[in-house]
């Protein structure tokens, strides 16, 4: 029968099994799928990325930086006055919005004399029309009688004045906020030489062209110089320190006005420290490393999107990190992207993307950090766990509302517990808006539900949810198999309960298996007929057909109309491996024995699936109940448990030594216990009844 499971090797020594368990070589490693140079190349480029940022700060910025925990004890070398940069640069910020100096813009100036010379072509036109026409302003009778009798030489000698007066104005510089009045009256004045109603006309038309806007411009150059002048009159602010006074000690943080004394006596480097900058980034760039192998470990059918899925996550969060700096919230940054992560790529992912985020934190941006950081990754493995065992929206939708009140529980709980212990003198460490804080990451779960759906479709993650979606037998395509195809649905159904029981049995995840096994001969649609399930009429067309190398393609058919299915109904990559994958490079043995019975020269090859192999347990699960469930179905009522596990065994270990399970990491000790979960299955399905016998009514003959 080949090897036996239940004692498939020599019981090793105790020394011998802690090391078979401490190099994980009790169980077979899945085979991982085939990424592209092109693919390596662009998650290289990634974690390239995430460590520049990282390590930025040790690149660019000083060593040293107000708020940060200082790494020394400093004492003053000597006495010296030091200016209190501090102080100076609020005293500036105080004095900038008063101290702006304006000058008069140019190219304004003229786009406002522009504006007169239209207003004044306008007034000419009406002068030289006789007709009542509109006036671009209002006119009173007189003055259109005046502008009507007035000689061409005596309106081009008004609108030059009118020009001129404009122009001194603009030279004094106009502000918009100036009301019309005021500026009717600036110009009347310089309109004295000329009568009425002409010089009430002219400094109505003067006002017009100029109110409501301004030909002036703040020069930044002239307002820092009034600025300084400001400066020196009130006296720059100093900072007197005496030799062998202290300024800063070890592990305290750093005040402005030491890390200004700091900097006057050298103690500040900054020049890059390329030392530590060079550090951090073999850091952050192993992090990303270990972070990929751990997701891909766990999921060996890992997508290249779907690790630059992950990692493009941790650069945007590094991002927000180095931007917000000392608002950085831990909780909003850590939570969403773990849950959007575990929801796809499962609890490991999630868990594994945390830790390399936790541990790439920039240095401490506020007072309590470290804490916080710890309360944020606290909630985000509650949320990894969690969520990984959520089965519908509806319950991640509870989830989503429920962190944010333990997270702020958290922060609030240890707040108090840190001002009872006397940290901060009795004042709280952090004056975070914990309420804000708290509905921030309640938003942010809300949303990541949201685009949840769009960026499951996007990167094709499978999460519970949509699994559960899928295998609604209300979905299209499965509508389609149960009406077109019922003997091949009523087939599905019945590996779908050996499945199950199967996955269960050795842990595999049931609800991939669950779905996949309804969708796995979805490509027996093409040609129903041909599949000895959907024969009611007990005509086979296999037999018509007369050609075993022709109804061998038809079989073979079948596994590349269900991809194509799988494609046009858009059905996730991991469900659509089970259609090739449950029957890998099995031989078809029943037309290979008809061929070689026509020619013995006919190679084994031409009568195989092009599989591929398994590269799952689900995928090999299915196989092996895809290969149990006819020779179950068929064993006569009265066969034993113990002859139906024989059978089932000898089945399961054809497929063994045929290598069909060599890439599925199926042990051979969960190959028995498969044997028994089916055998239990067909207990099951095979239980007596007792007769209940039918009396005859009246009316009906025997």
């Amino acid at each position: 029968m080949g090897i036996p499971f239940a004692a498939a090797v020599t019981r090793p020594g105790p020394a011998h099994r802690l090391w078979r368990q401490l190099l994980r070589l009790e169980m077979p490693r899945q085979v991982l799928a085939p990424w592209r140079w092109r693919d390596s190349v662009a998650i290289t480029l990634v974690c390239v990325l995430v460590a520049l940022l990282s390590s930025w700060p040790w690149l660019v910025e000083p060593s040293l930086r107000p708020g940060i925990p200082a790494p020394f004890t400093a004492r003053a070398p000597k006495a010296a006055t030091v200016v209190d940069s501090d102080a100076l640069d609020q005293r500036r910020t105080q004095l900038g919005p008063r101290t702006h100096v304006q000058v008069v813009n140019p190219r304004i100036s003229q786009e406002l004399e522009q504006r007169l010379d239209r207003q004044l072509q306008a007034i000419t036109r009406l002068a030289g029309s006789r007709q009542e026409q509109v006036a671009p302003l209002n006119l009173s009778p007189q003055e259109r009688d005046w502008l009507s009798q007035l000689p061409p030489a005596e309106l081009d000698t008004w609108q030059a004045e009118l020009r001129q007066v404009q122009r001194r104005m603009l030279q004094q510089g106009v502000v918009g906020s100036v009301a019309r009045q005021q500026l009717e009256n600036a110009a009347q004045l310089q309109l004295d030489n000329l009568g009425e109603p002409g010089r009430s006309l002219g400094s109505r038309v003067v006002a017009t062209s100029l109110q409501g806007r301004t030909n002036l411009r703040i020069d930044a150059g002239l307002s820092q110089r009034l600025i300084e002048e400001l400066l020196t009159q009130q006296g720059i602010p100093t900072i007197n320190v005496r030799q062998g006074e202290l300024i800063t000690r070890q592990g305290e943080p750093i005040s402005p006005q030491a890390y200004a004394v700091l900097d006057y006596f050298g103690l500040v480097n900054r020049r890059p420290l390329i030392g530590a900058w060079l550090l951090h980034f073999s850091e952050a760039m192993a992090a990303c490393g270990v972070m990929v192998l751990l997701i891909r470990r766990r999921r060996a059918s890992l997508e290249p999107r779907q690790a630059l899925l992950a990692l493009g996550m941790l650069l945007v969060v590094q991002g927000f990190k180095l931007w917000l700096g000392g608002a950085a919230s831990p909780l909003a940054l850590l939570v969403p992207p773990t849950l959007l992560l575990t929801q796809g790529l499962g609890t490991t992912a999630g868990l594994a993307w945390l830790s390399m985020a936790s541990l790439l934190w920039p240095l401490p941006m506020a007072a309590f950090n470290d804490e916080r950081i710890l309360v944020a990754a606290g909630v985000a493995v509650v949320a990894a766990v969690l969520a990984g065992r959520q089965r519908n929206r509806a319950q991640l939708l509870q989830l989503a509302l429920l962190l944010p009140v333990g997270a702020l529980a958290a922060e609030w709980l240890l707040l108090q517990l840190a001002a009872a212990s006397g940290e901060g003198n009795g004042q709280l460490p952090i004056s975070a808006d914990l309420p804000g804080e708290a509905l921030l990451l309640g938003g942010l779960l809300l949303g990541v539900l949201l685009v949840s759906p769009m960026v499951e479709s996007f990167f094709d993650l499978l999460t519970r949810t949509r699994l559960l979606e899928l295998a609604d037998l209300e979905r299209p395509l499965l509508r389609r198999l149960s009406c077109e195809a019922p003997g091949t649905f009523e087939h599905t159904l019945m590996i779908c309960g050996l499945a199950e029981e199967g996955g269960r049995a050795i842990q595999a995840d049931v609800d991939l298996i669950r779905t996949g096994a309804l969708y796995h001969d979805v490509g027996k649609l093409h040609a129903p007929q041909w599949f000895i399930e959907n024969q009611e009429s007990g005509e086979n067309p296999h037999e018509t057909l007369d050609d075993p190398q022709l109804s061998a393609g038809i079989l073979q058919a079948h596994v590349d109309e269900g991809l194509k299915l799988a494609r046009r109904y858009r059905l996730p990559k991991p469900l659509a491996d089970f259609i090739p994958e449950h029957q890998g490079t099995l031989k078809m043995g029943y037309f290979l024995h008809e061929a070689r019975r026509r020619n013995p020269q006919v190679p084994e090859s031409a009568f195989r699936y092009r599989g591929p192999n398994p590269r799952s347990r689900e995928t090999a699960v299915l196989m092996l109940a895809d290969g149990c469930e006819a020779a179950l179905r068929s064993l006569p009522p009265d066969t034993s448990e113990q002859q139906a596990r024989t059978m089932v065994r000898r089945i399961v270990d054809a497929r063994w030594q045929d290598g069909q399970l060599a890439s599925s990491g199926l042990s051979l000790a969960e190959l028995e216990l498969l044997v028994r979960a089916f055998v239990r299955v067909w207990r099951r399905m095979r239980h007596r009844r007792i007769p209940y016998p039918i009396p005859a009514r009246k009316g009906y003959s025997a």
